[in-house]
């Protein structure tokens, strides 16, 4: 597959060339407003906003947890109303070191889109590499990209139940929300049984760049994960799990997202739920 991250160096260069990548702005917080606003003050040149709450999620609900994946019929309609044209390369963005960029990398390789990168360092690297900014909103011309979904492995709530049990399945949350000390959003503290705590900002160096390959690949011997073998990953609603799932297959691993999460998890009064280590 295309690598999975980019340098603002090489963007730089890939934006003056005969292919230049269409570019998404995927800023999003956790409880915060849309970053529809920071977008208009300012952004990579001929980029487009995406909402990752409205375009990337289906909606919300205690059964599916807070960030679904969309109907590939829903995904593929936002992709076009950001332009997306089928084989054209796509280069994805944010301002906290791709946590968020990484759910829009997940669901276009979902979606079948091959050629997609995260930003490396996010609008920061950009900036600091003497990259401008447009401010504002433009009108941008329909694509014709054509998204069918299940391109990636996925679990549902039992499937991880079983890959605890019998694999390795890394929780991507901050480790006091894995231990159950605190629980700021979904129902219950705690993580799933068996689980592994991997933070996500793990994945990245002081920089907010991810760690090199070889590093990203110690990380996750360190935790257990099988050389080349295939791991599970899960997070608070499936979000920054993508960005681990970046991680591992830069670390040379295949992940399998439990889209649901904790929220889901968490949601359900029969699973069991682990506290502590």
């Amino acid at each position: 597959m295309p690598d999975v991250i980019v340098s603002a160096a090489d963007l730089a260069r890939e934006l003056d060339g005969p292919r230049p990548p269409r570019l998404l702005d995927v800023r999003w917080s956790l409880g915060g407003p849309p970053g529809i606003e920071p977008f208009r003050e300012g952004h990579l040149p001929g980029a487009v906003y995406v909402d990752l709450d409205a375009d990337l999620a289906a909606a919300p609900s205690a059964a599916a947890g807070r960030h679904p994946l969309p109907d590939a019929a829903d995904l593929q309609a936002a992709a076009r109303r950001w332009g997306l044209r089928a084989g054209e390369p796509v280069v994805v963005y944010d301002d906290t070191g791709g946590m968020s960029a990484s759910r829009a990398w997940w669901l276009l390789r979902w979606g079948g889109v091959d050629d997609v990168r995260i930003l490396d360092g996010g609008l920061g690297a950009w900036t600091a590499a003497g990259g401008a900014l447009e401010t504002g909103e433009a009108p941008v011309p329909a694509g014709d990209v054509t998204l069918t979904g299940g391109h990636l492995p996925v679990l549902d709530a039992d499937g991880a139940a079983r890959w605890a049990q019998d694999g390795v399945l890394l929780d991507a949350r901050a480790a006091e929300r894995f231990r159950g000390e605190v629980e700021p959003v979904d129902p219950r503290a705690g993580h799933i049984p068996g689980a592994v705590s991997a933070p996500t900002s793990d994945n990245l160096g002081a920089d907010g760049r991810f760690l090199p390959a070889d590093d990203l690949t110690a990380r996750f011997a360190a935790l257990g994960v099988p050389e080349g073998g295939d791991v599970a990953v899960y997070c608070g609603s499936g979000v920054t799990a993508a960005h681990q799932a970046a991680a591992l297959v830069m670390a040379g691993r295949t992940p399998v997202l439990y889209p649901g999460s904790w929220s889901q998890w968490s949601s359900d009064p029969d699973r069991p739920v682990a506290t502590g280590d």
